[in-house]
């Protein structure tokens, strides 16, 4: 690169500046400077917009990323054309970054103007131009923030409504196996009362004790049992009858109790055989109704346990796909993200709903730098759109992750609707354009996912598309920008 002196009367031939007067093109002058590039890039996408370029001669060709890779966009010779620090003038020039990565092909010359002196110019020049394409900039940066907020809050809406019926039956049989457990508790004070009376001597109460204790270490066992509908009926019709032969009134009732706290003839014969060595005290009736309310209180508390645990579980789910005690930016899995995001479909997806989820997911990608929040927007826009493709209709829902080269990750979520037709996909990322019935699509899903993905994260995202196979790919990359590209602003 090397500095020349600037000419007005040079600048005037371009059509940039051929309607400026001589005083402006004084001031242009003295603000700026001709340099002449060698072949390479004179500004790159992503890095802080420090100068307005405007060629003088040579060749230029302007590119943007997409999937990793610069696709050209431009390429040419003409005299006057800009680049670079354009929009230095519609706010602080240190707030924003080159919008493309511009090389030259051969030695060229370009007029070079500090973004602030450009900005300082455009203002004291042509106030009125800056007002209004300020205002123009700035409306339209509020109109994209309310759109995206409004199809945010669309898309919230619909998955607390699921949230919320997820979270209603634990909620539920926490109440009930409570409720149950208060009237088990009665019983067993009831009992109680035995000892005051002297029906049961203070030996034959201690070996009871014993007894629930065990019985209560066999219902917490029972939670691991795996027993098939058969197996279940074929140990009630035996505890029943074993109950029966020994006298014991209602013992069918109790049967399935027992059966469920794994308790089987083997333990009762226990309990009979221990119950004779208490004596004429303890009757094996008592014995039988005391540890009944053992095994039905211990049965609810795991109730109440898993129930609990389902509900904390699902609130940590929400948690991290809210990601609302995160930085906006920061590294994350991104296999806790979709996870997450899944979890808010739940009462959308499985068996009951026709859709099959199926997980071919790469364990061995790192965490990932990146906006966490949005990308499970992404994900949400995405899947949201693939359930109503299979709507009707059972279908699968795949979602995929691998490497993409050394330097990006993929993820594709795929679905077995009926597929995008050719003229729809070219236009599906287009603000505002939706195929879904009126009140039913904003079409600024895939708009804002495009945004996050491309603009915000530096990556790709493009559709695949026959019928009974719809793949959105997502590109992103694995490590943090360059130093000193700066990341995209979080709003």
């Amino acid at each position: 690169m090397t500095d020349a002196p600037c000419e007005p009367d040079e600048l005037r031939s371009l059509f940039l500046f051929e309607a400026l007067t001589d005083q402006q093109l004084a001031m242009l002058c003295a603000s700026g400077h001709v340099d002449t590039y060698q072949p390479g890039p004179i500004c790159v996408e992503g890095e802080p917009a420090t100068c307005l370029y405007v060629l003088m001669e040579g060749e230029l060709v302007m590119s943007k990323r997409s999937g990793g890779q610069d696709i050209e966009t431009n390429r040419t010779s003409q005299r006057g054309v800009y680049c670079g620090a354009w929009r230095a003038f519609t706010g602080q020039p240190q707030d924003q970054s080159y919008d493309a990565t511009v090389h030259v092909t051969k030695p060229s010359r370009f007029f070079v103007l500090d973004a602030p002196a450009f900005a300082h110019f455009m203002k004291d020049q042509f106030p009125m131009a800056v007002h209004l394409l300020d205002g123009m900039a700035v409306g339209l940066e509020r109109t994209r923030r309310i759109i995206d907020n409004r199809e945010k809050l669309l898309a919230l809406g619909q998955l607390s409504a699921g949230l919320t019926h997820q979270l209603n039956n634990p909620a539920a049989a926490t109440v009930r196996a409570a409720s149950e457990l208060r009237q088990r508790v009665a019983g067993m004070r009831q009992k109680l009362a035995m000892l005051a009376d002297g029906t049961v001597t203070p030996e034959a109460l201690q070996a009871l004790v014993r007894l629930q204790e065990q019985v209560a270490g066999q219902v917490a066992k029972s939670a691991s049992m795996n027993l098939t509908a058969i197996e279940t009926t074929d140990l009630e019709d035996a505890v029943g009858e074993w109950l029966e032969d020994h006298g014991i009134d209602g013992g069918w009732d109790i049967a399935p109790t027992f059966v469920e706290g794994g308790i089987d003839t083997d333990w009762l014969e226990r309990i009979a055989a221990a119950t004779e060595e208490l004596g004429a005290s303890t009757s094996l009736e008592k014995a039988i109704r005391w540890l009944t309310y053992t095994v039905e209180g211990e049965l609810l508390l795991n109730q109440v346990l898993e129930a609990s645990k389902r509900i904390s579980a699902l609130v940590a789910d929400a948690k991290q796909y809210s990601q609302m005690d995160r930085a906006p930016f920061q590294v994350a899995d991104l296999h806790d993200l979709l996870r997450s995001t899944l979890v808010m479909f739940a009462d959308r997806l499985g068996r009951d709903a026709g859709i099959t989820v199926v997980k071919e997911l790469d364990r061995s990608i790192p965490e990932i730098p990146c906006y966490p929040g949005d990308l499970n927007q992404v994900w949400t826009n995405i899947i949201d759109n693939a359930i109503a493709a299979m709507r009707d209709r059972d279908g699968t829902l795949t979602i995929r992750t691998c490497r993409e080269g050394e330097k990006m990750v993929r993820v594709e979520i795929c679905d077995t609707g009926p597929g995008i037709p050719d003229e729809v996909r070219e236009r599906i990322f287009e603000p505002f354009f939706t195929t879904k019935p009126v009140g039913e699509g904003t079409g600024l899903g895939l708009d804002l996912a495009w945004n996050i993905i491309v603009k915000k994260h530096r990556g790709d995202l493009r559709v695949e598309s026959v019928p009974g196979d719809t793949r959105f790919i997502v590109l992103l990359p694995l490590q943090d920008p360059p130093a000193g590209a700066g990341i995209p602003n979080p709003e």
